[in-house]
């Protein structure tokens, strides 16, 4: 990873042009090639950003970042402060809560209790900058992400967006939406995800737990 903190102005242009005044702010650049640039305040989230595939011109005062779909991130360095770089190694993943890892588990098991008609593809399928809980196909044949959380914090919608985009690069994947599926999900989850055409579905973790273990007793 490279780390470089700078006082620099940011211009974006794709879907939409939009611009960072000259300040002074935190890059990343990783690994994978995504680049992001960062405030000293939003906790996690960047005020732009640009993920994988993607490629990263360096010049001496500027840095050019494009990718496949046209869209273009210009960063002009108006001076640099401190710039590291540091190789991270491999990483192990995240471990889920007891309560998650299952739940997850559990529908793996059962995808049509999230929706009539959805069927398994693979569990932990990979994006490229992490896996998405489970890729699924609907009755009709199309592409289903859905991540699944404990409880849904506005965090785990701009998750399954970042995945969404990155599976959005796979043509054999066809129609692709987003599913976010949680034993609890707060009011304003369920905004940011139907502004951002993400479906949110509440299950109950205790009914599915004792569900499958009737089950799993038949046998």
């Amino acid at each position: 990873m490279r780390i470089v903190i700078a006082s620099c102005s940011v211009a974006y242009e794709g879907r939409l042009t939009a611009s960072l005044a000259q300040a002074t702010r935190l890059i990343m650049v990783k690994s994978d090639g995504s680049i992001s640039i960062h405030s000293d305040d939003r906790a996690y989230k960047p005020l732009n950003w640009m993920t994988p595939p993607c490629t990263l011109a360096v010049e001496p005062d500027r840095w050019v970042v494009c990718n496949p779909k046209g869209e273009t991130l210009t960063i002009t360095l108006h001076e640099v402060f401190q710039d590291v770089e540091h190789a991270f190694g491999p990483e192990p993943g995240l471990t889920k809560d007891g309560v998650e890892a299952h739940l997850q588990e559990l529908l793996a098991a059962t995808p049509e209790r999230i929706e009539p008609g959805l069927r398994l593809v693979r569990r932990e399928y990979e994006t490229g900058i992490g896996p998405v809980d489970l890729l699924c196909r609907d009755a009709e044949g199309n592409a289903v992400a859905v991540e699944i959380k404990r409880v849904a914090e506005l965090n785990a919608v701009d998750q399954l967006t970042r995945y969404l985009e990155r599976l959005s690069l796979d043509s054999r994947l066809g129609g692709l939406r987003g599913v976010l599926v949680a034993n609890s999900i707060k009011p304003q989850v369920s905004v940011l995800a139907r502004d951002r055409g993400i479906v949110c579905v509440e299950v109950d973790y205790q009914e599915l737990r004792d569900g499958r273990t009737a089950d799993l007793l038949l046998f």
